[in-house]
């Protein structure tokens, strides 16, 4: 019986196969392009995000990389061993996850698999996949914390939505705004609540997933081999110079958290914590390994993503929930169309780009300020992540699960997360 549940559930790269048929369909049925204009948009697209997806990646590897070092991993290994108990376990994972995420979402995806890894190693009475499941519930806070992509875009001077918004955007009216910190405080403790009761569901005696040792955490060694007598000069080089830039960037007002600059910060840290050019580039190498789901299906998504704004399919959906919104519900919709759209374009930037016209002229026409809008938009592109396996691929590449294993806690999670979410957008 196990064995036949689980072919029936199709792969991520399956997945991303079926939504691009099943988007070629609806475009093809509910706009005036054509089947072949269609798949002309999707080829045209297909390509159109290979600088966003470079960022992505780099997102992903620097924090990879910055998660594999010493004294990070000796930091992990040392929260590893507060928990005592299975739900102390799930709990601690869960909120390490969240936070990392918040930071940075490249960062909080890897160090929430080691940890889940660790804590497990060091707690063998959890349930691992409702332990790694706890470790991607925290990705549903990325979108409201500092490496958000559309509140990055909006507080980034000559942004294409600018022209829309009429002014920047900064922190203080999105990420750092009571409204989010409220939001986030409230999500952390209704999803706990649910992973206090997923706990008492699951078989208490551990689960039958084998680990391989810490092969990806930096071990203690005798000594670093360097590969030549320049990588010690060059190490201290490079991180001079990047580490001048910086201070330059900050004094001068530049620094402004974009998406380069988040990339940068990663590879000064990552050099940083490694301490050589060679540790540093054995990170990179076990790091790109991980790379390679994102790399082949994410071509995929920008086809889709091709189709859905070229064929008009995107402003169809964004103008259907325009259309039944007032000013006290229009947020929430925003939320739910965000969240939809999401499942075809797991993309926050590329998403932005495709809803922020229609979103702005609909906030505009109905009085809702455009940080709520923003705001509601970004956690709808977060909370479908748990429906989505987009994003769950470098996690369970690292703690050798599978979709099927950790989406049943995660679908709970995201129908609990949705009604706090839209709940919160409609009472504020």
């Amino acid at each position: 019986m196990k064995v036949a549940s689980r072919a029936i559930v199709p792969t991520p790269f399956e997945i991303a196969i079926l939504l691009t048929l099943f988007v070629l369909l609806l475009a093809t049925l509910f706009t005036n392009s054509s089947v072949t204009e269609n798949l002309s948009f999707w080829g045209q697209g297909f390509w159109s995000l290979l600088t966003f997806m470079t960022q992505m990646c780099l997102i992903l590897l620097g924090g990879f990389v910055v998660a594999t070092s010493r004294p990070v991993g000796r930091c992990l290994q040392s929260l590893a061993k507060i928990p005592q108990s299975a739900l102390q376990v799930y709990l601690c994972t869960f909120g390490v996850s969240a936070v990392a995420c918040w930071i940075n979402w490249g960062l909080g995806l890897v160090v929430g698999a080691f940890f889940a890894k660790e804590v497990a190693r060091q707690n063998p009475q959890a349930h691992f996949p409702l332990l790694v499941a706890t470790s991607y519930m925290g990705f549903i806070f990325w979108h409201g914390g500092l490496s958000g992509s559309i509140p990055l875009t909006v507080g980034t001077a000559g942004n294409f939505s600018e022209k829309w918004l009429g002014d920047l955007i900064h922190f203080d009216q999105t990420v750092f705004s009571f409204f989010n910190l409220s939001l986030v405080a409230c999500l952390l403790v209704s999803l706990s609540l649910l992973i206090i009761v997923l706990s008492r569901r699951v078989n208490r005696q551990g689960s039958v997933v084998a680990f391989q040792g810490d092969e990806e955490i930096a071990q203690e060694d005798g000594g670093i081999d360097e590969s030549s007598i320049f990588s010690r000069p060059s190490f201290f080089v490079i991180v001079a110079l990047m580490i001048f830039f910086l201070v330059l960037q900050i004094s001068q007002g530049d620094f402004g958290f974009s998406l380069n600059q988040i990339n940068f910060l990663l590879i000064v840290f990552g050099l940083i914590l490694h301490g050589s050019l060679q540790a540093y580039m054995e990170a990179v190498q076990r790091g790109c390994r991980r790379l390679a789901p994102i790399l082949v299906q994410y071509p995929l998504y920008a086809g889709i993503m091709g189709i859905m704004v070229q064929s008009g399919l995107a402003i169809n959906i964004s103008d259907a929930f325009v259309a039944v919104s007032s000013e006290a519900t229009f947020p929430v919709y925003m939320f739910l169309s965000a969240g939809l759209v999401n499942l075809f374009v797991p993309s926050g930037g590329g998403q932005w780009a495709v809803q922020a016209p229609v979103v702005i002229e609909g906030a505009q026409q109905l009085g809702v300020p455009f940080w709520k809008v923003i705001l509601a938009v970004s956690w709808g592109d977060a909370w479908t992540n748990l429906a989505q396996p987009f994003w769950a691929l470098p996690l369970l590449s690292i703690v050798g699960l599978g979709i099927r294993d950790i989406l049943p806690y995660c679908l709970q999670a995201l129908l609990l997360s949705g009604i706090v979410i839209s709940g919160f957008f409609l009472l504020a």
